[in-house]
């Protein structure tokens, strides 16, 4: 018998217990980490497939995009990481020729990147290959059930950050 899962998280109390998942597993919040964790990780490998790059590499390639050159610490802030974190990729990329690093003009104390010509075909294939996923993704939703869920996952995300906060908060 499948199981249904209520708001809570919990089956239907006609479900067989020995076959029903976790209760923590039924929930949505975990529905949703499985779901993203499954998108990552296509991601990654297809991301190394097409372009050769680690998944911190093509967060970063991905970041930079065709954007005017930012500073590390922008950088940093833009994929979640602090810059001890990225400086290992970071000399990866420009080992490999993918980003190019400079002096900032308004102040040399302060490094820029930005992707040179290799770099921009690997971001490119990065997009290409996104688009692509994307759409293979949504391809069995309706335009309005795509525009509904796009507006639940916002509802579900600003609760979430609100949720964080709170958790921020509590120590």
């Amino acid at each position: 018998m499948s199981q249904t899962s209520s708001r809570d998280g919990h089956g239907s109390p006609d479900a067989d217990e020995s076959h029903s998942p976790a209760p923590i597993t039924a929930m949505l919040s975990s529905r949703l980490m499985v779901l993203a964790n499954l998108l990552k990780r296509g991601a990654i490998l297809r991301y190394k497939r097409l372009a050769g790059l680690s998944s911190v590499e093509f967060g970063l390639v991905a970041s930079l995009g065709r954007r005017p050159p930012m500073s590390v610490a922008r950088l940093a802030e833009a994929v979640g990481q602090d810059k001890g974190q990225i400086s290992r990729a970071l000399a990866e990329l420009v080992s490999r020729k993918l980003i190019a690093k400079s002096a900032n003009p308004k102040d040399s104390r302060e490094v820029l990147i930005s992707l040179t010509a290799t770099g921009l075909a690997a971001h490119d294939a990065i997009v290409e290959g996104a688009q692509e996923r994307n759409r293979r993704l949504l391809e069995h939703l309706s335009e309005a059930e795509f525009h509904a869920l796009l507006r639940q996952v916002d509802q579900l995300t600003a609760t979430a950050a609100e949720m964080l906060e709170s958790e921020k908060n509590s120590r």
